[in-house]
């Protein structure tokens, strides 16, 4: 069983995220409470197994303090039995990690970082909006190491404009220089409800070049083979087998649960999406109230997201499953959809199994949402 916890406070906005979060920390601790409530009430959302993965996403959760990840920690295993060897993984920001605060994190049990670097290059830094220098990116995997953090991965944002490649080369020498085991690519992409999407709008800045992308992208999978990643998911890459095991867990479609202000939830038929809005969910806790919206899943949301999340991963998605989820239609409507993606070389499949090939990678929500049933 997983559990994964969203912590919604930032110092500032990047400009192109549109996860929930708030500049404003004056209610920090009495969220950070009302999670704590949450993780009491929601007890029973899971069957009585151990937690194998916690996860403490954002937002940007490196901003708690000792009290407060004591708080969460200490509510967590009040209510579940953790696993020996369960991954607890902090998301952190490069200027939140110094010596006093990765110790902290390890005293605490965490024993996996992600940290979001998203560029080593300072023009790059400052045209997403973030708050870290270039220096302190290099500075803050050191530094997490030698506090004995040393199951590390970090974030790299790609297709940012540049006039070559030059510098996406360069922010993969320097991640390999600090010897991580992990590695999140993620393609620059302008959503509505951002200072990018609103930048657009005014035409302020063009559209992503989709050939430069995919240039990029190709040149990332090549790259980090030849220096030892494995691509195990379509933005994922690890060195000896190091996956993130809580994300693992939802490519799978494993139960989880997520507490906190705009976190989700799944137990196998149906999804529950918390409120976005930290007012609103503080005063639903106080109350005793989660404030949740439930939805059940259908036949066809069960096949279509397994297909969405499983084709992106090595590990494709399993054909019995398909039919399990289906009703057995899957084979039936897809045959020749199956076939013709074969025969244009984006899918492969093998007696249990039906994977992307390498160039499927590059289409890997369309060739999903042509299997949809």
């Amino acid at each position: 069983m997983h559990l994964y916890l969203h912590i919604p406070f930032c110092r500032q906005a990047c400009h192109y995220c549109d996860f929930h979060f708030s500049t404003n920390t004056a209610n920090k601790r009495a969220i950070v409470e009302a999670i704590a409530k949450e993780i009491v009430l929601r007890k029973s959302y899971l069957p009585d197994s151990p937690l194998e993965t916690i996860y403490f996403g954002g937002g940007t959760p490196s901003l708690l303090d000792g009290s407060e990840l004591d708080l969460l920690l200490d509510t967590i295993s009040g209510q579940f039995a953790i696993a020996p060897g369960a991954e607890i993984t902090l998301e952190a920001n490069p200027d939140d990690i110094n010596k006093e605060k990765s110790e902290l994190f390890r005293k605490a049990g965490i024993n996996r970082l992600s940290i979001g670097i998203q560029s080593f290059h300072e023009p790059h830094l400052q045209f997403l909006n973030r708050i870290h220098s270039a220096g302190e990116a290099e500075n803050c995997v050191k530094i997490a190491q030698d506090a004995g953090l040393v199951n590390i991965s970090i974030d790299l944002i790609y297709a940012i404009p540049a006039p070559d490649h030059g510098i996406l080369m360069e922010d993969m020498q320097k991640a390999f220089a600090l010897t991580i085991p992990h590695i999140s690519a993620y393609c620059l992409t302008i959503e509505p409800q951002t200072a990018f999407g609103n930048w657009l709008k005014k035409k302020k800045i063009k559209p992503i070049d989709e050939e430069f992308a995919a240039q990029q992208f190709e040149m990332l999978i090549s790259t980090l083979a030849e220096n030892g990643f494995e691509q195990y998911e379509i933005s994922n890459f690890a060195r000896s087998q190091q996956y993130s095991r809580h994300n693992t867990s939802y490519w799978k479609q494993e139960p989880y649960l997520g507490v906190g202000p705009a976190a989700h939830s799944y137990n196998g038929t149906s999804r529950e999406y918390n409120i976005s809005n930290n007012v609103k969910y503080l005063e639903s806790l106080q109350k005793g109230l989660i404030p949740a919206t439930v939805e059940t899943l259908t036949v066809a949301d069960q096949t279509n997201e397994y297909l969405l999340t499983g084709l992106r991963t090595k590990w494709g998605v399993q054909k019995t499953k398909l039919e399990f989820l289906s009703n057995k239609n899957f084979h039936l409507l897809h045959q020749e959809n199956i076939r013709k993606m074969t025969e244009t070389g984006w899918i492969y499949s093998d007696q249990d199994s039906i994977y992307l090939t390498a160039s499927g990678k590059l289409f890997a929500d369309k060739v999903a949402s042509d299997l949809f049933i």
